[in-house]
């Protein structure tokens, strides 16, 4: 029986490796720059968290979570997000007793069963961060500049920052009522998932994706309208904060993003460039979720941002993710004799720091040319006997062909500075 990686899931190989290394590397060091510590969260939790945390009527929750029952009885679900865990593990470990803000952020897989699409599978990678404790619009301006210096460092260009505000939950209600008011007379036009929120969440009918939904919903009060004074101010301190730092910015009054948990900013990163336009990232505040998890009042902020479809973004722009440099050397063997030295120097080197390789397949010399040669390997070394009896070495560099001659007793020192 021959298998297949399973619908919605995929390899990535060591031809795409490297672009996979530096996107993590270079958030991981952005990230750090501005304080932020990493954490890792389990995979899977019980259900009834990501219940509480994403919300019931969310997609999410609704249609796309992998849930099971453990063979102790208990409903399980692989989680779908991140930012549902990491408010756990916030309140669990005690973290609010820490200094504040406290700043965390993520490398994950997530999962979710959901229509496949170009840049969207159903186990993918998410980069996030979260913060806890700053309730003012300073830390919103904080986190949108982290994406900002991420993209900035990745060489990602025609990136729009989208931003709104959904309010908080005294504004949302009298807001959720227009809504209300002004959906009904339609509703027997909308799909089955418009009609079941009309009640319990109609802020996610403007969300909704049906084509007919979207019409209906394009004039539909805005929440950035219906703001409370405090919300208003909220948002215009960010405006004022993004203006003060140089982040430019559109106001878009439809982002309200697809999880319960958010209040006041939201905020997304769009893609200009012509081919591959749609939301890269995405984000906001969830000042309640701590509390609404069996924790005290703490407000929070973070986004997510799936690495899939930023890396569909990144080889859309043409960016250059380099090549693999691990390999400085290839030591060719010409004889028995030869080898014996060949696999010494080469575990010298390794644990120098050096990055070698050496036959393993007893090819003839002219086949080890051919593979360094196809292995993109920079420097090659032929050792064979009578390179032994002379006690030095030629290190040919591939690119030119130039050679220098070095003593075999200094050819370990002569790669870890030279090579």
């Amino acid at each position: 029986m021959r298998y297949s990686a399973q619908k919605g899931t995929r390899d990535i190989l060591p031809s795409e490796i490297i672009a996979w290394h530096k996107a993590e590397e270079t958030f991981s060091r952005v990230c750090h720059r501005f304080g932020y510590e990493e954490i890792r969260i389990p995979t899977f939790e019980q259900t009834d968290l990501f219940q509480r945390g994403v919300g019931d009527t969310t997609d999410v929750v609704q249609k796309e979570m992998y849930t099971f029952e453990d063979k102790g009885g208990r409903s399980i679900s692989l989680r779908p997000e991140g930012t549902a865990g990491v408010v756990r593990s916030f309140i669990e470990n005690g973290m609010g007793s820490l200094p504040s803000p406290v700043r965390l952020f993520y490398n994950i897989t997530a999962f979710r069963y959901e229509k496949m699409q170009k840049g969207r599978f159903r186990e993918f990678h998410q980069f996030g961060l979260e913060a806890f404790g700053a309730q003012g619009p300073d830390i919103d301006a904080e986190i949108i500049s982290v994406l900002r210096v991420f993209f900035n460092e990745m060489g990602l260009k025609s990136i729009k920052l989208c931003i709104n505000s959904i309010g908080c939950p005294t504004c949302r209600k009298a807001y959720n009522d227009s809504l209300r008011d002004y959906f009904r007379p339609h509703l027997e036009e909308m799909c089955y998932d418009c009609k079941s929120r009309f009640e319990k969440n109609p802020l996610r009918m403007i969300d909704c994706k049906v084509p007919e939904c979207k019409v209906i919903a394009a004039n539909a009060p805005k929440l950035i309208d219906h703001l409370c004074d405090d919300c208003k101010a909220h948002f215009e301190g960010l405006k004022e904060r993004l203006d003060n730092i140089g982040i430019e910015y559109s106001i878009d009054p439809n982002i309200v993003r697809g999880l319960d948990y958010y209040t006041r900013t939201v905020f997304e990163f769009v893609s200009e460039n012509v081919g591959s336009q749609g939301t890269i990232c995405g984000g906001g505040r969830y000042d309640g979720l701590v509390e609404s998890m069996g924790g005290t009042a703490v407000p929070g902020i973070g986004f997510a941002m799936g690495v899939e479809r930023f890396m569909l973004e990144a080889n859309s722009q043409g960016v250059d993710f380099g090549k693999t440099d691990y390999v400085k050397v290839y030591l060719a063997n010409l004889s028995d004799k030869a080898s014996m030295v060949i696999n010494k120097l080469a575990y010298e080197l390794r644990l120098k720091g050096v990055g070698c390789e050496v036959d393993l397949c007893q090819r003839s010399f002219r086949a080890q040319m051919k593979y360094a040669g196809k292995a993109g390997i920079p420097y090659v070394v032929v050792i064979g006997d009578d390179e032994l009896d002379k006690g030095e070495v030629s290190i040919k560099r591939m690119s030119d062909g130039t050679s220098n001659t070095v003593a075999l007793s200094n050819f370990v020192e002569y790669c870890m500075n030279e090579l």
